[in-house]
């Protein structure tokens, strides 16, 4: 359903993106993994699938919350690669605090990284696709988008532009045979959750989630390989919570 098909992935070096590329690299694509350089442990698995799967991951490293680095390696990706059958854009940033808390610095640095950086990326990408006649578009939400919870304003704010600009970009390259949808995990197994939600915070949230527990990152990357998918054929326009019925 997906075999050959060449992914280009943000944030692919960990949490829900690594598991992303592990899932499509084992149904054999061939995978643009692309990443902050940050820690090398994250780096290092990322690094591991690529010798594991030699000549199926090409590995683009530059800061998604600076434009003319978002350019560039853009500009280089359609250089080396002639087709892009599957664009998810994956990468975000965290944050919570009050909104009086907040400087408005902070809203522009997390929408650079959550909404501007993948306008940039997925403009430069469909010209690609429209040129094929194909592809299929997957943006990363959150269903913080709609829960609208106290110190989400900035995160929640650029994940709910995602789902809209989902929704408008299906209507625009729908006669290009181009679909576009989005996801909204829930809580989900990564070290977003570890190191931005509080225990305690957690803890309410699984009581409220009817199969009490967070999702694992493989079973985001699961609807993912869906959408990217033949099966996916007639789906466009779409956000797909994966919240475990929350």
């Amino acid at each position: 359903m997906v075999k050959n098909k060449t992914v280009l992935i943000t944030g692919a070096n960990r949490g829900i993106g690594l598991a992303i590329v592990d899932k499509f690299i084992k149904n054999e694509c061939n995978i643009i993994a692309c990443s902050r350089k940050e820690d090398e442990i994250s780096l290092n698995e990322l690094n591991k699938l690529s010798k594991k799967f030699p000549n199926k991951i090409k590995i683009y490293n530059f800061d998604q919350s600076k434009t003319n680095h978002v350019e560039n390696a853009c500009n280089k990706i359609l250089e080396e690669n002639k087709q892009i059958d599957v664009l998810i854009n994956n990468a975000g940033q965290n944050h919570v605090a009050l909104f009086l808390m907040t400087k408005i610095q902070k809203f522009k640095e997390i929408f650079e990284v959550n909404f501007f950086s993948h306008l940039t990326i997925t403009q430069k990408i469909i010209k690609n696709m429209m040129k094929n006649k194909c592809g299929s578009i997957i943006n990363i939400a959150s269903n913080a988008a709609w829960e609208a919870d106290i110190g989400r304003s900035a995160y929640a704010a650029s994940k709910a532009s995602m789902i809209t600009f989902t929704k408008i970009l299906a209507k625009e390259l729908g006669n290009y045979g181009i679909r576009v949808n989005s996801i909204s995990p829930g809580l989900t197994n990564t070290n977003m959750m570890s190191d931005g939600i509080s225990e305690k915070v957690i803890s309410e949230a699984i009581n409220k989630i009817p199969l009490k527990r967070v999702a694992q990152p493989e079973e985001i990357a699961n609807t993912c390989l869906f959408l990217a998918s033949d099966l996916a054929s007639y789906i466009s326009g779409e956000n797909i919570s994966v919240t475990g019925g929350y």
